[in-house]
């Protein structure tokens, strides 16, 4: 029994992880059912129905067989979090499993790459309802159901804290969810509750293909770890240690996984 605790250490924990169709979400959601976590895949759109099945398979075909499912939902939109909430705890319910929620990821993200002199009111609603407005949202609707010793792990990016060029919708939304996360920190902590940021450098996922191949290509060259991207696996398993007991003294904080690129 303690070589399987071990093994399993997230076992008959509850994950919510938002953008989990693809990408670092993606890995994010597979490494906590590794780990033994249940985990609840929110998604928006229709076309990411298939790639999240692909991904829901891949979790349930692990070998201790952890419970999975997908929500659909626009975190844009302000009434969606609620009703994705309502809805994970109808599948808890269902499956005669408590209804509390033990990890809440907030990964859903989009940038828009744009100029100064050319970006919108719609440019800046579009990033700052889904980065910023989403995140906090979807925490509200969490937490009255956020079990005591709970794990919210927002995923940022080293844009936070780095000026890029056309690109300051995007930092700048990331800057105010790190602003957030110790916020948050400073609230929840007392019976337990954890708050924690983390940035990733480039990693090699379909986001990476919008960001100026010269932004890139002159992070790797200054990443002192072996002058790459980094893995979307090598994300997701920072951010399973912050949801794992292990972390349990850790809050407030923004961790750099960057391969050195960025040290806070």
């Amino acid at each position: 029994m303690a070589s399987q605790s071990f093994s399993l250490p997230l076992q008959g924990k509850v994950a919510m992880v938002t953008g989990g169709s693809r990408g670092i979400g993606a890995g994010i959601a597979y490494e906590l059912a590794v780990r033994g976590a249940n985990v609840i895949i929110i998604y928006t759109s229709e076309r990411s129905g298939p790639l999240t099945d692909e991904i829901l398979s891949k979790i349930t075909s692990l070998e201790h067989r952890p419970h999975a499912a997908k929500i659909r939902g626009d975190l844009n939109q302000v009434d969606i979090p609620t009703k994705v909430v309502d809805q994970a705890l109808a599948w808890l319910e269902s499956s005669g499993r408590p209804k509390n929620i033990d990890i809440l990821v907030n990964n859903a993200g989009v940038e828009v790459v744009k100029a100064l002199g050319t970006i919108t009111a719609e440019d800046f609603a579009k990033v700052y309802d889904l980065n910023v407005r989403g995140a906090l949202l979807m925490t509200q609707a969490v937490l009255p159901h956020l079990s005591a010793g709970g794990r919210i792990i927002n995923i940022s990016s080293v844009g936070s804290r780095a000026g890029f060029k056309e690109m300051g919708i995007y930092c700048s939304s990331k800057a105010a969810l790190e602003g957030l996360t110790r916020c948050w920190a400073a609230e929840l902590g007392k019976n337990g509750t954890t708050v924690n940021a983390v940035n990733p450098g480039p990693v090699q996922s379909e986001m990476l293909d919008n960001i100026p191949k010269d932004i890139v290509n002159a992070q790797k060259a200054a990443t002192p770890i072996e002058n790459r991207v980094g893995t979307v696996e090598e994300v997701a398993m920072i951010v399973c240690w912050l949801a794992g007991e292990e972390s349990r003294w850790v809050t407030g904080q923004t961790i750099s996984a960057s391969g050195g690129w960025a040290m806070y």
